[in-house]
C-alpha cells in the first residue's frame, strides 16, 4: 500500500474518513502512510498534513513528530516557527488529550531553534531534556552538540560533548564541525586526533570537517594523513570527500597534489570541478583555470553560483576584465544562474584592481542589486591605494558610519586609513575613538607556519614564542643582507604618526616576518617555506619575501586572505599584480 501521488493519498484519505470513529488497525496503517507521504514527500502537501492532525488531535505522537520534523528541513522561513508552535502544543498536550513531546521530538525542535536563532528558547528547551531525564540520549546529545556549535556557544557544547556517556561518531564530528565553523580550527585538529585515540571509526562527514580545518590552518601534514585514512577506510569513492581534499591540498600551497586527487575523481560533479577551479585560481593559473571551465561545460557540467564566483575570481586575479564582463553578462542566460552580491563583488575588485575607480563607481551604481558595504569597502580601499583620497571620501557616506547601529570594525577601520593617507590624523583619532566606544577591535594580523607537523603561529611584535631571540636575530641578519641587494621598507605603508624609524621597526616585526625567519631557522634548505596569513599582503612584507628567495635561495608560499604568492629566485607568481 504505497502512496505516490496526492491525488492517491486524498482518496486513501476518504477511505479512512468513512470507516467513521471505529477505526481499524488496517485504516490507521492507511492514514499512517498518508499522513507520511503528505508531510515528508516532496509530491506531498505538508498543510494537508497538519488538517489531518487537527482533526485527529489524539494521535499519538508519531503524527506530530512527522511534522515537526517536516517543518524543521522545509525551505519555507516560516515553518521552523510552525513547528515550535506545534511543540508547545505537545507541551500542554495533556490537557488536551494530545501526547507530550518524547526523544524523537526534541532534535527536530533544537534544529529549529538554530533557524530561528533562539539562544534563549535553545538553553530553556534544554533544560526540558534534562528535567525529563533525557539527556543521555546520544541522539539528543549530538543536536544539543550542533545547537549550541551553530548559535556560537561553544562553551556550552563542550559541556554536553563532555557529559556524554557514549560517544558515536556523530558526537565526535559535530564536535569537531562546530570548532571549524567558529573558526578554532587548531581545537578542531586536536578532537579529531582525540577521536582516532578512542579508536572511533571515522566516516566521510568527519574527514570533511577535519580537511575543512587543515585548509584553514594550513596544516598540511595532518592533511596528507587524513588522505592517508580516506584510502585506508575506502572513502576516495564519496565526491564530498573529494571535493574537501582538493579544496584542503589547493589552501595548503599544494596545487599539484590537488591536480592529481581531480584527475582520480572518476565520476565528477558540479563541486568537484569547483573546487579545483577555484584553486587554480587563488594560485594564479588563471588560464588554466579558464581552460577548465570550458571543459566542465563541454562535459555537460552546468556550473552553480559557486562555480560562477570561481571563474569570476579567476578573471579578477589574471586582470581580464572583458572575460570578466562576458561571464557575469552571460551567467543567468547560459547557465541559469542569477548573479549574487559575490558576483558583482568579484567584478568591481577585478575593475578596481587595474585602476578603474571611476568605471568601478558606474558599476556600482547600475548593479540591479543594492550593494553591501564590503563592495564600498573596496571601491574606498583601491581609491586609497590609487591616491584618489577625494574619491575615497566622498564614498564613505555609504559606509554608514554615524549610524547607530553601525558595528561594522572594516568599515571603520578602512575610514581611519583613509583619514591617515590624507595626513588627517584628527579625523582618524575620532574614528578610533567612535570604534572604541561600539566595543570594535581591529583584527590582529596573524600569520601560521608548519614545522615537522607542528603549527606555529605569529602576530605583529610577537615576542611570546620560545624561540623569538633567535627569530629576532635571524630578521636582523636578513634585513643586513637584503640592504644590500637595495631594500628599503617601505614606510608609507605604516599609516600612523610616527616616525620612518618606527614605522620601519613596525614593517619589520610584521607577523609573516616573524614565520618566515622561524621557518629559515628551522627548515631544511631544500623544503618549501609555507605561510597562512589572515590579512591581505602589505607591499613591503611582498618585497622583502621576493627579495629572500633569490638571497637565500628558498621557495617560498604565502596564502593571504585573497590569493596565493609563489616566491622564487625573486619573483612572484602574481607577477606583482594582486
Amino acid at each position: 500500500m504505497e502512496v505516490k501521488t496526492m491525488s492517491q493519498a486524498l482518496q486513501l484519505h476518504a477511505q479512512v474518513l468513512k470507516l467513521g470513529n471505529s477505526p481499524t488497525s488496517e485504516s490507521h496503517k492507511i492514514l499512517s502512510n498518508v499522513f507520511t507521504f503528505a508531510a515528508l514527500s516532496p509530491a506531498g502537501d505538508l498543510n494537508h498534513a497538519r488538517l489531518i492532525l487537527k482533526s485527529n488531535p489524539s494521535l499519538n505522537s508519531y503524527f506530530y513528530n512527522t511534522v515537526i520534523r517536516a517543518y524543521s528541513r522545509s525551505s519555507d522561513p516560516s515553518h521552523p516557527s510552525q513547528a515550535l508552535s506545534l511543540f508547545l502544543l505537545m507541551l500542554h498536550g495533556p490537557f488536551h488529550n494530545i501526547p507530550g513531546p518524547d526523544k524523537f521530538t526534541f532534535p527536530f525542535v533544537l534544529k529549529c531553534c538554530v533557524r530561528l536563532n533562539l539562544t534563549l528558547q535553545a538553553k530553556q528547551i534544554h533544560g526540558l531534556i534534562a528535567k525529563m531525564g533525557l539527556s543521555s540520549d546520544s541522539h539528543i546529545g549530538n543536536s544539543l552538540i550542533y545547537m549550541y556549535s551553530e548559535l556560537e556557544e561553544l562553551g556550552a557544547a563542550y559541556n554536553v560533548f563532555d557529559r556524554m556517556s557514549e560517544r558515536d561518531v556523530v558526537s565526535w564530528t559535530s564536535m569537531i564541525d562546530g570548532l571549524v565553523d567558529n573558526d578554532r580550527p587548531a581545537e578542531a585538529i586536536k578532537k579529531f586526533e582525540q577521536m582516532l585515540e578512542c579508536e572511533v571509526e571515522v566516516n566521510d562527514a568527519t574527514v570533511v570537517s577535519v580537511l575543512r580545518a587543515c585548509a584553514d590552518m594550513g596544516a598540511l601534514n595532518v592533511g596528507k594523513t587524513v588522505h592517508k585514512i580516506v584510502k585506508e577506510r575506502k572513502l576516495h569513492g564519496k565526491g564530498n570527500v573529494m571535493t574537501a581534499l582538493i579544496d584542503m591540498y589547493a589552501k595548503c600551497g599544494c596545487i599539484e597534489s590537488a591536480w592529481q586527487v581531480f584527475n582520480d575523481v572518476m565520476d565528477k560533479d558540479v563541486f568537484v570541478w569547483t573546487a579545483i577551479i577555484s584553486g587554480l585560481a587563488s594560485h594564479g593559473q588563471c588560464k588554466e583555470a579558464i581552460d577548465l571551465f570550458s571543459e566542465m561545460e563541454a562535459s555537460k557540467i552546468n556550473p552553480d553560483e559557486k562555480a560562477m564566483t570561481a571563474i569570476l575570481s579567476a578573471c579578477r586575479n589574471a586582470g581580464l576584465i572583458i572575460q570578466g564582463y562576458n561571464f557575469l553578462s552571460s551567467m543567468q542566460k547560459r547557465h541559469g544562474v542569477r548573479p549574487t552580491i559575490q558576483h558583482y563583488g568579484c567584478m568591481v575588485d577585478l575593475l578596481v584592481r587595474a585602476g578603474l575607480l571611476k568605471e568601478a563607481e558606474e558599476f556600482i551604481d547600475k548593479m540591479p542589486i543594492k550593494p553591501d558595504a564590503v563592495l564600498w569597502r573596496t571601491l574606498i580601499w583601491a581609491c586609497n591605494v590609487y591616491g584618489d583620497t577625494t574619491r575615497a571620501k566622498r564614498l564613505m557616506k555609504h559606509l554608514g558610519l554615524q549610524e547607530t547601529d553601525a558595528d561594522d570594525g572594516g568599515s571603520f577601520i578602512l575610514a581611519s586609513n583613509v583619514y591617515a593617507s590624507d595626513g588627517k590624523w584628527c579625523d582618524k583619532a575620532k574614528v578610533r575613538e567612535l570604534m572604541k566606544q561600539k566595543g570594535l577591535v581591529k583584527p590582529a594580523g596573524c600569520s601560521r607556519i608548519e614545522v615537522e607537523g607542528v603549527i606555529h603561529e605569529f602576530v605583529m611584535g610577537d615576542y611570546n614564542h620560545s624561540e623569538a631571540k633567535k627569530i629576532y636575530g635571524k630578521l636582523n641578519e636578513m634585513v643586513d643582507k637584503l640592504r644590500k641587494e637595495g631594500y628599503y621598507p617601505k614606510v608609507s605603508d605604516v599609516l600612523l604618526e610616527v616616525d620612518d624609524q618606527e614605522k620601519a621597526n613596525q614593517l619589520l616585526h610584521h607577523s609573516e616576518k616573524l614565520a618566515l625567519a622561524f621557518g629559515l631557522i628551522k627548515m631544511s634548505p631544500d623544503s618549501e617555506i609555507r605561510i597562512v596569513k589572515n590579512l591581505r599582503s602589505c607591499e613591503d612584507c611582498h618585497e622583502f619575501m621576493k627579495l629572500v628567495s633569490r638571497v637565500y635561495q628558498r621557495d617560498i608560499i604565502v596564502r593571504d586572505r585573497i590569493r596565493f604568492h609563489h616566491f622564487r629566485y625573486g619573483d612572484c607568481s602574481c607577477k606583482n599584480y594582486w
